[in-house]
């Protein structure tokens, strides 16, 4: 079985290479907010991840020191919900939101999505209740009540080890019939998730800023080594990923440049 996977462009920012790793020139690079939409064909329609919000931000202090340090380039027309429309979903036929991590690029969406089942991590919502500056989470983002009244949360327990193009992953499937699975990616955030997409294409969140930087992971500077979650899992992740790309399996991170909409073969 073959369904459809689509990436849509939901906002940018920009960062420079140099500032992110030891012995790369100065370059101001721009990485969009990817978000993806996968139709398995029986009728669901998963949302990971949902790009940034438009202004205005509600967000204080808080929400002005992440501006100033990432700033969000986003306008209306490229909101998730409006990019949906104008490919045709309609945004209240979403069935699920799955979310990477709740950093302001992966959620600015999630409001415009509220009779879509969440699924999250018991990490994230540990993260949520005592969020601290380096978090990088901003709840004046999140709807009212989030997140919702029948979320999936998985807990650690839900991922099981399992070995997948040779390497060792930790691996839940919430869905029970195998086309998307997420797997456990520690490091750059309490519970951290990607989505391995019918066993071809892995949905890497933000495990490196983009696919073709995972293997600079041993360059990374201290600073933003330091914001990581967890430092040394990053890099375990990121070694991971870069082996899993050699093996075949297409490592998609939310901020790559993607330049084809359709990410499965059909």
């Amino acid at each position: 079985m073959t369904g459809r996977l689509r990436h849509y462009a939901c906002g940018s920012t920009v960062h420079d290479i140099g500032v992110l790793f030891r012995g790369d020139t100065r370059e101001v690079r721009s990485f969009p907010s990817g978000v993806f939409l996968y139709e398995p064909g029986d009728g669901r329609r998963i949302l990971f991840d949902t790009g940034y919000a438009p202004d205005p931000w509600d967000t204080g202090w808080r929400g002005a020191a992440y501006r100033r340090i990432l700033p969000p380039l986003m306008t209306e027309q490229e909101h998730v919900a409006r990019r949906l429309q104008d490919d045709g979903v309609a945004p209240e036929s979403v069935t699920h939101v799955v979310l990477s991590h709740l950093h302001p690029d992966h959620i600015g969406g999630v409001v415009r999505f509220p009779g879509a089942r969440l699924v999250i991590t018991a990490g994230q919502l540990d993260t949520l209740r005592r969020a601290r500056l380096r978090d990088a989470i901003l709840p004046g983002l999140l709807p009212a009540g989030f997140p919702g009244t029948d979320p999936i949360v998985l807990a650690p327990a839900d991922f099981a080890e399992e070995t997948i193009a040779g390497e060792a992953l930790r691996v839940a499937d919430p869905f029970r019939d195998g086309l998307l699975r997420l797997v456990d990616l520690p490091g750059h955030a309490n519970g951290h998730l990607g989505a391995l997409v019918e066993g071809r294409v892995l949905l890497a969140g933000d495990a490196a800023w983009g696919s073709d930087l995972l293997a600079a992971e041993p360059r990374m500077r201290a600073v933003p080594r330091r914001l990581q979650h967890d430092p040394a899992a990053y890099s375990a992740t990121a070694r991971a990923l870069v082996a899993l790309s050699r093996a075949g399996i297409r490592v998609v991170c939310s901020h790559d440049a993607v330049t084809d909409r359709e990410l499965l073969e059909r």
